[in-house]
C-alpha cells in the first residue's frame, strides 16, 4: 500500500495517464473488500477514470453500488479500465465522456447517469485540475485560471444543480477538497483557492439540503499518487512528493476511497453532514 520515497523522476502532459506512472498507483484493485454498505445505490463519480475517482468507483462497486463515471474523452483508456474493475464486482458501470468545463456537458452528466442507472443516490464531485509549473502569480494566465476554476468549481455547481433533480431523501453529495484549502502552496494559488471555496460550498449546501434529507460532506486528501501529479508537477518535485507529511510519504488512492464510502453510506454516516474529512497523512485540516 505505501510507497517508499523517493519516486523516480517522471513527467507527463496533462491530464496524465495511469499506465505511464512509476510505480503504478494502488486503487484497491487487489485489496478492497466490501460489506454491502452501498447495496442498491446508484452513484455518479466525476473524474472517475483514474486516481481517487477510480479507487472510489471500485470501492463503491464492491459495496454494492452501480456506478457512472465522467471523464475527458482523452482519458477513455483509463475509464475503460475502471469500468472493467466495476464490472468484475458484478455492478454496472456507465461511461460518460465529456469536458465538464462546458456548461451544457456538465449539466447533462447527472441526467445521463440517472438515465443509465435508473436513478441517482450519490454524487461524488471529484473531477479536478491543477498546474504547479509556475513560480509567481505573475505567471498565472487567464486561460489557466479558467481551466482550474471551471473544472474545480463551476462544474461542481453545474453538476450538483442537475443532480438535485434526481437525489431524494437519503441522498448524499461528497465533494473532493484538498489539504491545499488549509495549507496552500504558492505554486497552487488558484487550485488552493478553489478547494477553500469547495469547503465553504459543502457547509452551505449541507445547511440548505438538510431539510430535504440530503447529506453533503467533503473529503480533503493530502498528497496522493495520481496521474495529476506527474502531469502537473515539475520533475524535481516528484522525487520528494509527500515526504513532508507526518507519515513521511504520499498516500495511495486506495487509502482515500474508504472515506468516500463512509460518507456515502447511510449505514455509517446517516447523521454526518457539513463535515470535511481529512485523509492527509497527518497534516491538520482545521
Amino acid at each position: 500500500m505505501s510507497q517508499d520515497q523517493p519516486f523516480p523522476p517522471q513527467q507527463q502532459e496533462p491530464p496524465g495517464t495511469t499506465d505511464r506512472m512509476i510505480p503504478a498507483p494502488d486503487h484497491g484493485e487487489e485489496s478492497y473488500v466490501g460489506s454491502e454498505k452501498l447495496a442498491g445505490c446508484r452513484a455518479l463519480v466525476t473524474g472517475g477514470d483514474s486516481g481517487i475517482g477510480r479507487a472510489v468507483a471500485i470501492a463503491f462497486a464492491r459495496e454494492g453500488a452501480d456506478v457512472a463515471i465522467s471523464f475527458l474523452p482523452e482519458e477513455e483508456r483509463d475509464a475503460r479500465t475502471t469500468a472493467e474493475w466495476v464490472e468484475r464486482a458484478g455492478r454496472r458501470c456507465a461511461l460518460l465522456p465529456g469536458d465538464l468545463r462546458d456548461e451544457a456537458t456538465a449539466r447533462g452528466v447527472a441526467h445521463r447517469a440517472a438515465g443509465e442507472l435508473g436513478g441517482l443516490d450519490v454524487l461524488v464531485n471529484n473531477a479536478g485540475y491543477q498546474m504547479a509549473r509556475r513560480d509567481s502569480v505573475d505567471d498565472l494566465t487567464t486561460e489557466e485560471l479558467d481551466r482550474v476554476l471551471k473544472t474545480n468549481l463551476y462544474a461542481l455547481f453545474w453538476v450538483t444543480q442537475s443532480a438535485l433533480g434526481h437525489l431524494g431523501e437519503g441522498g448524499a453529495i461528497i465533494n473532493n477538497s484538498s489539504i491545499q484549502a488549509y495549507q496552500p502552496s504558492t505554486s497552487l494559488l488558484d487550485y488552493a483557492a478553489t478547494k477553500a471555496a469547495i469547503n465553504n460550498v459543502t457547509v452551505n449546501l449541507a445547511a440548505e439540503l438538510g431539510p430535504r434529507g440530503i447529506r453533503v460532506n467533503a473529503v480533503a486528501p493530502g498528497p496522493i499518487w495520481t496521474p495529476l501529479q506527474p502531469a502537473t508537477q515539475p520533475e524535481e518535485k516528484i522525487a520528494s512528493f509527500g515526504s513532508d507529511t507526518p507519515l513521511g510519504r504520499a498516500g495511495q488512492p486506495a487509502e482515500v476511497a474508504p472515506a468516500f464510502v463512509f460518507l456515502a453510506s447511510p449505514v455509517t454516516a446517516s447523521y454526518v453532514s457539513g463535515t470535511v474529512l481529512g485523509v492527509t497523512g497527518g497534516k491538520p485540516v482545521f
